[in-house]
């Protein structure tokens, strides 16, 4: 992570820190600057989910970006996943999101996609970190003459639909099928039930009316109980939550059953194997994911490689390796023979695909995979000292290595968005975890101090 830059772009409270107005403009400027050391005029696309903050963020910059040259398209609300592709296909030059993606409606926060739709190494973000703060950006204000040009996009939604239906086989519909989606109130409100419902689905919409504050609030990918309990209630034959920039999802089975990115890997990497689909032979996941994960993939003889949180690097790692099927426990799932980032909405196709061609329920198709107990426990701190600077937390975190042993596994890190520690153990028995967890919080609170 650099001095601005976290696991997924810029992110922190609207309109302060380094989300206040000063700020943006000069990254608005340093990013328009890095794009003109290639390209003579830039063209950005600039696409955001629902928060309020939303209208204030993308007019900063997009004067920052105009004031050094560079054309803005702006496409309004829309899933991440939406502006990776339009980014591609209307062939701007850069893409950047403003969203928080699963925070309050009180954050929001900045991803930057590349002209090919894939986030930007760490080289261009520090480029852009350095020039911020440098005295150089007023040097690369441009004339009246060549100022950059904004306009709007109108029928943005309706190009990622039809990019959508067409990632789903043509000789399969969703005819019969019912589904329950939670919008979160987020970027995927409109095009997510437009596209089931053009594919002969019946759909039961929640959390689908955004107000600029109500992003994410006891819904969506946070929240799957209350998309289990309508799915029940319904009768559907599954549930979706998707959060609120639509990147990752959380679904729900026939019998309110509760299936994170594990299982959903889990089931694609079998059935894609199966036909031929897989790469490799292989599937790329963190550090986060369920040890039954591994057991589930081993058994089936397709092999599992990891890497630290983050889409990004998982995504990485894909490239790196030839492998075409990708995720992270939290949802995010990356089928890079579709697109270039987490797509929930690739992933609810994929599912539902898989759902029709072996014609059983998504409880049948989980069920592959049997999860080892396993705690998370999410610790407000007021600062991040690296881990292995901490004597005492790092002494009992290997005291509960050695307990478990090949049972299970424990892992200590920090967010890279939030001002937590991630305090995760896996093993045997879920008391013994839930007491571990609570006493490496103890440990590590008392340290930081």
């Amino acid at each position: 992570m650099g001095k601005y830059f976290g696991t997924d772009g810029i992110r922190g409270e609207a309109n302060a820190g380094i989300m206040a107005p000063v700020n943006l403009l000069k990254f608005a400027q340093a990013f328009g600057i890095s794009l003109k050391r290639k390209i003579d005029k830039p063209k950005v696309l600039i696409g955001k989910d629902t928060r309020v903050s939303g209208y204030l963020i993308e007019g900063i910059i997009s004067s920052g970006l105009c004031s050094v040259g560079v054309d803005v398209l702006f496409v309004g609300p829309l899933p991440t996943p939406g502006i990776a592709y339009l980014t591609r296909g209307m062939r701007a030059d850069a893409g950047i999101v403003i969203s928080a993606s699963h925070n309050p409606f009180s954050d929001n926060g900045i991803k930057l996609f590349d002209h090919n739709g894939f986030k930007l190494p760490d080289s261009e973000e520090l480029f852009i970190e350095n020039l911020m703060d440098s005295n150089e950006l007023d040097k690369h204000l441009v004339t009246s003459k060549e100022l950059g040009r904004a306009k709007r996009i109108d029928d943005a939604i309706g190009q990622y639909a039809v990019f959508l239906k067409e990632k789903f086989p043509k000789n399969l519909k969703l005819d019969g099928f019912k589904i329950v989606l939670d919008c979160a109130h987020g970027a995927g409100y409109k095009v997510g039930p437009k596209v089931f419902a053009e594919l002969g689905a019946k759909v039961h919409i929640i959390h689908d009316n955004p107000d600029g504050f109500n992003i994410n609030e006891g819904s969506g990918a946070l929240h799957p109980e209350i998309l289990a309990k309508k799915v029940k209630e319904v009768g559907a034959d599954i549930g979706f939550a998707l959060d609120g920039d639509a990147d990752r999802i959380i679904v729900v089975d026939e019998l309110g059953n509760i299936l994170d990115g594990d299982n959903i890997i889990a089931l694609c990497a079998l059935e894609m194997k199966s036909h031929n689909q897989l790469k490799n032979n292989g599937v790329c996941v963190t550090i986060m994911s369920n040890k039954g994960f591994d057991v589930a993939m081993e058994n089936a003889g397709i092999k599992v490689l990891r890497t630290n949180v983050g889409d990004r690097n998982v995504m990485e790692s894909m490239l790196l390796n030839n492998i075409c099927l990708g995720g992270e426990q939290s949802g995010h799932l990356i089928f890079l023979d579709s697109s270039t980032t987490g797509d929930a909405l690739i992933a609810c196709l994929k599912v539902l695909e898989i759902m029709c061609l072996t014609h059983k329920k998504i409880s049948a198709l989980a069920s592959i995979m049997k999860k080892f107990p396993q705690i998370t426990k999410n610790v407000k701190v007021s600062k991040k000292p690296p881990i292995d600077t901490l004597p005492l937390t790092t002494s009992i975190v290997r005291e509960f290595e050695k307990e478990l042993g090949s049972s299970g596994r424990v892992l200590l890190r920090y967010s890279g968005t939030e001002s937590l520690a991630r305090i995760t153990l896996e093993g045997p028995e879920l008391a013994q975890i839930e007491s571990m967890a609570n006493r490496i919080e103890q440990v590590l609170l008392k340290e930081i101090g």
